[in-house]
């Protein structure tokens, strides 16, 4: 069938800029942020390194920011450091914090008495005594990030492991955006401080990513003192003495029987088994009387 007319649009297609579509910043634009990320981390981290070591603050120098493949970085690791799987950002984004074995085991032996000393050749895995350390370390860094982001528990540790292998926090293609810090401490020779998270998650980090949605308004509450409830009648109870007494006594018990009492200081008072307040007992009016001292 043929048209009778032709149809014309009213006005012209909206033309949206490509600005506005775009979701949030690329990958490539925060790893500028992640290096000035890595400069308040390195101050922050140095002041923490010298309390746990009670000693002389650390030189750390943040490294260049760059990409590198995981399987690549875990190499560089090595098969033993103190890796801790970080969450970062509302989303939880996967955040990798890796220490130089070398330079935890050292800690341990000053903490222990020793001159700060690590054995020359490394073990196949953390001593026990290594395993305090490391918690305190992975507390450090965890509070260090949360500070150098200015927001408390932007960062929350989920777990760790000696091995990079069994903690597994990426997949082994997995780009990578990596924060390294060098640590000089004296003339020793520096050991490294590693930060790596998915380049396509880097934007959580800096609370550019997805935001989770709102959690439902909690229902409001009745207000007590307006109608219809604040002439409902409720039964209110205080509870003076609260005793015990033998079995052999109560089955003594007869008109007359002075059973000698202490009244509480603070006295219960109860609805529905539920206290509430606590208050002394005193007199109003020729009548006993409660004084609320204390609302529950």
């Amino acid at each position: 069938m043929k048209p009778q007319r032709a149809f014309v649009a009213e006005r012209a297609a909206a033309q949206h800029c490509a600005e506005l579509l775009r979701r949030g910043p690329e990958p490539a634009e925060l790893l500028p942020q992640l290096a000035r990320l890595g400069d308040r981390l390195a101050r922050l981290l140095a002041e923490g390194l010298a309390r746990l070591g009670s000693g002389e603050a650390p030189l750390v120098t943040p490294q260049a920011v760059h990409e590198e493949r995981c399987a690549d970085l875990a190499k560089g690791i090595g098969p033993l450091a103190a890796n801790s799987l970080l969450a970062a950002g509302a989303g939880g984004a996967p955040l990798l914090a890796s220490l130089d074995a070398g330079a935890v085991l050292r800690l341990v032996d000053k903490a222990f008495g020793g001159k700060g000393e690590a054995p020359a050749t490394l073990p196949g895995q953390f001593p026990t005594s290594a395993q305090l350390m490391i918690q305190r370390l992975e507390t450090l860094v965890v509070e260090c990030l949360c500070a150098a982001l200015g927001a408390d528990g932007a960062v929350r540790a989920l777990r760790r492991d000696g091995d990079l292998a069994e903690l597994a926090p990426f997949t082994g293609d997995a780009r990578l955006a990596v924060l390294q810090l060098e640590v000089m401490e004296g003339m020793r020779a520096p050991w490294l401080a590693t930060l790596a998270l998915p380049l396509a998650t880097l934007a959580e980090l800096f609370g550019h990513g997805d935001r989770p949605p709102a959690p439902p308004a909690a229902p409001r509450a009745a207000d007590p003192a307006a109608a219809p409830f604040a002439d409902v009648p409720l039964p209110l109870t205080a509870v003076l003495v609260d005793m015990q007494v033998p079995l052999a006594t109560i089955s003594a018990l007869e008109p007359g029987t002075i059973l000698p009492v202490a009244v509480a200081r603070a006295v219960p008072l109860s609805i529905a088994g539920s206290v509430i307040a606590r208050g002394t007992v005193g007199a109003q009016d020729d009548r006993v009387a409660i004084k609320i001292s204390h609302i529950a």
